[in-house]
Order: C-alpha cells, then sequence, then structure tokens
C-alpha cells in the first residue's frame, strides 16, 4: 500500500515512520493539509491518512476516487471534517481513531480548568519578573462546586471521575446516557441552569453544532466557567464572546475553535491575526486557549499510530474494519 500522510508534524513523523517500515507501507509525508487546492499531491496513492483540520468534501473525495485512492483514515477520533457518507458511495472506506488516551484529553481539561481558576499562568509570569504580589490571583474552591459535563463518552467519563475526585458535584447531559452508570443525567436545559462549570465532550454533529450560542448563554449562571476540549464549532464563538464582555460568562478555556483549521498547528507569531473574535478572545484576561493539544500525549501518539496502521491493514486485507465510519 501506498500511503500519502497529510498535515505532518514532527511528533507525526517520530511515531509513525517506524511503525510504518515494519508494516511495510510505502508511505510519502506532506507538511501540508489536504484541501481542494492540493489535492494533486494524494494520486498515485491507495490511501491518504489525514487530521482534525483537512478539509475532505465531496469535491476532494471525486478527485481521490479518480486517482484511485480507496482508503481514508483519520488519525484521530472525530471524522466531521470529512463527508464519509459520500466517500461510502464513492466506494472509499473512511476509518478513525475511536479511543487513543481519553486521559490525556480530560486530564487536558482539568489542566485548563485549574490554570484559570488559580491564574496560574499569570503567576508564572510575574514571578519570572520577580513580582510576587498576588493582587488579581484570588480564584475559588473546586471542592462543592457543580459541573456539568455534556457528553459522557469515554472521555466525558474519566473527566467525571477527575471532577469527583476533586469533591465537585457532576450533572451530565448525553443523548444516549449510559445504562447502568451512576452518572446523574439531567436535561441539557438543568445543566446548563444549575452548572458552576460546563465541560463538553461531544461530537460536532448537525445536531450539535452551535449547541452553545447566545439563546443558551441566557440561561447559564452568571459567572460560568465553559471549557471546550472537543470540537470548535460546538461553541458559537461570537456568542461566547459577547458572553464574555457582557459578564454571564466569568471564564473561558479553549483547546478547539471554530475556525482553527486556518490557525492552529502553525506559527503566527509575527504576523497579524485577521480572524477578529479569536484576537479578541485570546486578548481577554479570563480566557485561555491552547492549540487543540489536548490529545498531545506519548501514550497517546503511539495508540493513534498503532491504530491507524492496523485500520489500514484490515481494510486492504478484509475490505473492512471495525473503526469503519459508516
Amino acid at each position: 500500500m501506498k500511503l500519502a500522510f497529510f498535515d505532518t508534524k514532527s511528533y507525526d513523523r517520530e511515531v509513525f515512520e517506524p511503525k510504518l517500515k515494519k508494516s511495510k507501507i510505502r508511505v510519502k509525508f506532506f507538511d501540508t493539509r489536504l484541501c481542494e487546492d492540493n489535492i494533486a499531491l494524494a494520486k498515485g496513492f491507495d490511501a491518504v491518512c489525514v487530521f482534525v483540520n483537512d478539509e475532505v468534501n465531496s469535491k476532494v473525495i471525486d478527485t481521490l476516487g479518480s486517482y484511485g485512492v480507496k482508503f481514508i483514515a483519520l488519525r484521530c477520533a472525530g471524522f466531521n471534517n470529512v463527508d464519509y457518507k459520500y466517500a461510502a458511495e464513492k466506494g472509499i472506506s473512511v476509518v478513525r481513531v475511536p479511543a487513543y488516551s481519553p486521559y490525556a484529553v480530560a486530564e487536558h481539561a482539568m489542566a485548563l480548568l485549574l490554570t484559570i481558576n488559580r491564574k496560574i499562568h499569570k503567576a508564572y509570569l510575574r514571578t519570572r519578573d520577580f513580582n510576587f504580589a498576588l493582587k488579581g490571583l484570588t480564584g475559588f474552591d473546586l471542592h462543592g462546586k457543580t459541573v456539568g459535563v455534556i457528553g459522557t463518552g469515554k472521555i466525558g467519563r474519566v473527566f467525571i471521575d477527575i471532577c469527583k475526585g476533586f469533591g465537585m458535584n457532576v450533572i451530565a447531559y448525553d443523548k444516549f446516557p449510559m445504562e447502568g452508570s451512576d452518572i446523574d443525567y439531567r436535561s441539557l436545559e438543568e445543566v446548563y441552569r444549575d452548572s458552576d462549570i460546563i465541560s463538553f465532550h461531544c461530537p460536532l454533529t448537525e445536531e450539535t453544532y452551535h449547541m452553545f450560542n447566545l439563546g443558551t448563554i441566557n440561561k447559564v449562571k452568571k459567572g460560568v466557567v465553559i471549557i471546550n476540549t472537543s470540537r470548535g464549532a460546538l461553541i458559537d464563538s461570537e456568542a461566547l464572546l459577547k458572553g464574555l464582555l457582557q459578564k454571564k460568562i466569568g471564564a473561558t478555556c479553549l483547546d478547539v475553535y471554530e475556525e482553527e483549521s486556518g490557525y492552529f498547528y502553525e506559527d503566527f507569531s509575527g504576523e497579524i491575526i485577521s480572524d477578529e473574535v479569536l484576537s479578541r478572545l485570546i486578548s481577554l484576561p479570563n480566557v485561555i486557549v491552547t492549540s487543540h493539544q489536548a490529545f498531545l500525549t506519548k501514550e497517546a501518539l503511539e495508540n493513534i499510530a498503532d491504530t491507524t496502521i492496523e485500520n489500514l491493514i484490515t481494510l486492504e486485507k478484509e475490505g473492512t474494519s471495525p473503526n469503519e465510519v459508516k
């Protein structure tokens, strides 16, 4: 099998390259994202490997099909950036990595919460300049606070366990509640209304797109903390900014952003960012933005590589895979 590997970063090469050599899959790494403008790079390959910000729409799939590409391998859990139904119509199989390390993402969500609450990022910068003043660094006890978890898949459940370890009250919403669990499921409106902290851990679908918007912001507690380590478009960014400016939302932690594909994973430190909403969010003192790094642990990278390669080998041998998106 010949594999075109898109949106390659140094950590991808370090983990994937030795494993791919052992698997005898021939690979070419491309730094660029897969999209309509550079689809020609996929010509001559049997499969493409893509990540969260590659754009695999119907036009890209049409071209992939004309090139004889048979497989699209996502090295992530989410698949909202791939028109998988259209791919199926064209005879192209789509596989993903449904579980690589729920601990990585859940732990990052808690790290963001602790940082924004106890102002760790500000204290770090101050003490680097030998400024040991405590003014403006007051936080609140997590113990006894109510956290609303939206989405109780593997990541959501790990986050729930972490929150319980801090002595927090946990309520949750999921369209498909986990049977036999001790999770305190509530309606979505109740989660918005009663939570001091709300953390998103659900996939992006037509139904969940902008599920947190101006209407829902009006339902939350004043001063609520919002955490999103799932998919950016779960939250209407303009509405989020408005809620922050009106002081309805107390703080926000984002590892994802709905228009991140043009910025995240790249260095724009010497340039002017044209996305006014993102620029304004980052400038606010009660907002932390990390660049979709919640997954980035050694364990997760190893699991992602192993599962991605196994997906491709299984597809080639058997024509299907347990991790196929259907």
